[in-house]
């Protein structure tokens, strides 16, 4: 019997199996950001303990990143406390840095990949739930809480048990209009917010084999709202082009001997999975979420479900998404105002995101009253749209372009929702007061949905413009 890619790299970085049934696996990549770093550099401190691997651990700063301004003192005071704290950490344990002054610093998430850090085969831990985003590349790649980040700092392993493997399989060709982001949003929806507890997923079919690294890299970011431990994709052509010259990849010849290593970790034809689910990719429409948690979407051309069309043990929150957010059972999404349009995070903030919400900027202008930012996923990107002139199509047509960060993702830096704002949104969570604001509300889509919404003033199908764009 075959085995996936999932047990091949867990084996292969397995130290001992533990009492608990847990295993002691070793992390082979550790990355760190500002916000869940410092109480567990303290806790090594305090335990007197070192970093004994730190070539093994990378750090930037996202979260609490102005986009506006990074001259220093940054104005917030714990957000210059956090920067401070990282400066002081790196140094001290000898810890490479990507700071703003670096050129490299972004979106933990979207570095690792730019830089060539994150490849085939790996173990992969970062004190972020969005980790699962390196499992792209083929990687077991995971989010960790602080004292986890503490565990790893210390002894570079974590005790860990190993998840179930689902197969999901999207099969067929995506309409235009429809993207990664629907793809993921639409695998949320069918299988539930829960449905993924105990399991990694791995994604394939026809569809998730056409996809560029970037496109994979937003499947498996959203695998965690899905309630899966991670996702991953097996490592192809298609990969390996990806790392090919990237800054800290292997090179030469060590880079053909990783190819064939990497390749060779993919799952077997024959590997055995716990679960397989097939989706039909011509089932999947731009989708919206209209609720309180990833799950809650739809087709933008579809009404708000009824709860009566809900399991008894689901209506609740059903009903509480409905008071949360206005709606009602059986209205239209299509059509709804928004006030900010947010095109950015470790889901949508790379350059592909950016040229395709730049397609559909270009035929409108930001409607009067609302705030519309883009906000680079790395300052790497920052350079490649730039240089495409990116930025000046943005701002010709009223959106804002801003400095790399994680920006109003989370709403841990000035960028906020203010009283009831509505936002459309291409980050990966719509929990109330995710985006800054205890009664803000959160709409997401794909990067070309959000500039739709933004030039039309609402939730609106981006194939009906792209439609009249091409006529």
């Amino acid at each position: 019997m075959g085995k996936s890619l999932l047990d091949k790299v867990w084996d292969l970085h397995s130290v001992r199996e533990l009492e608990s049934g847990q295993t002691q696996l070793f992390i082979g990549l550790h990355l760190v950001h500002e916000v869940t770093s410092p109480q567990a550099f303290s806790m090594i401190r305090e335990a007197g303990l070192g970093v004994p691997f730190p070539d093994r651990t990378f750090a930037t700063v996202d979260h609490i990143i102005p986009t506006d301004s990074q001259a220093r003192p940054l104005k917030d005071g714990q957000a210059e406390q956090m920067m401070s704290a990282i400066e002081k950490n790196c140094r001290e344990f000898g810890i490479r840095f990507y700071s703003p002054d670096t050129g490299h610093q972004g979106i933990v998430h979207v570095i690792g990949p730019e830089l060539g850090l994150t490849q085939p085969g790996m173990t992969i831990a970062c004190g972020d739930s969005h980790t699962s985003t390196h499992g792209a590349f083929g990687a077991v790649a995971f989010g960790i809480g602080t004292s986890q980040v503490r565990d790893v700092l210390a002894s570079q392993c974590l005790a860990i048990a190993r998840p179930k493997v689902r197969r999901i399989e999207v099969n067929g060709k995506l309409a235009p209009g429809v993207y990664a982001k629907d793809v993921t949003l639409h695998i949320i929806r069918t299988l539930g917010v829960q449905g993924g507890v105990g399991y990694a997923y791995e994604y394939a079919g026809t569809v998730v084999d056409a996809m560029t690294m970037e496109e994979r890299m937003t499947l498996c970011n959203m695998s965690i709202e899905g309630g899966a431990r991670l996702g991953y994709v097996n490592p192809d052509k298609t990969t390996i082009e990806y790392l090919r010259g990237r800054e800290l990849a292997p090179k030469g010849a060590a880079f053909d001997q990783a190819t064939r290593w990497w390749l060779s970790i993919a799952s077997d034809a024959d590997a055995k999975y716990h679960d397989v689910v097939k989706i039909d990719a011509a089932e999947i429409a731009p989708t919206v979420t209209w609720g309180i948690n990833p799950g809650q979407a739809i087709g933008v051309r579809e009404s708000i479900p009824l709860a009566a069309s809900y399991s008894a043990d689901e209506r609740g929150t059903v009903e509480d998404a409905y008071q949360y957010m206005d709606w009602k059972g059986g209205e239209p999404v299509a059509g709804t105002k928004i006030d900010v349009a947010f095109i950015g995070s470790c889901t949508n903030g790379r350059l592909s995101d950016l040229r395709e919400a730049a397609k559909v900027a270009k035929l409108g202008h930001v409607q009067p009253g609302v705030k519309a930012l883009v906000v680079p996923g790395s300052q790497e990107v920052a350079r490649q749209a730039e240089a495409e002139g990116l930025d000046e199509v943005f701002r010709e047509h009223g959106f804002e372009w801003r400095l790399a960060g994680c920006s109003m993702c989370l709403a841990m830096n000035p960028d906020k929702l203010v009283g009831r704002q509505v936002c459309a949104s291409s980050s990966n969570r719509n929990f109330k007061g995710r985006q800054g604001s205890p009664s803000g509300r959160t709409l997401l889509m794909s990067p070309a949905m959000v500039a739709a919404a933004a030039i039309t003033g609402s939730v609106t199908d981006v194939r009906d413009l792209l439609a009249k764009g091409s006529a």
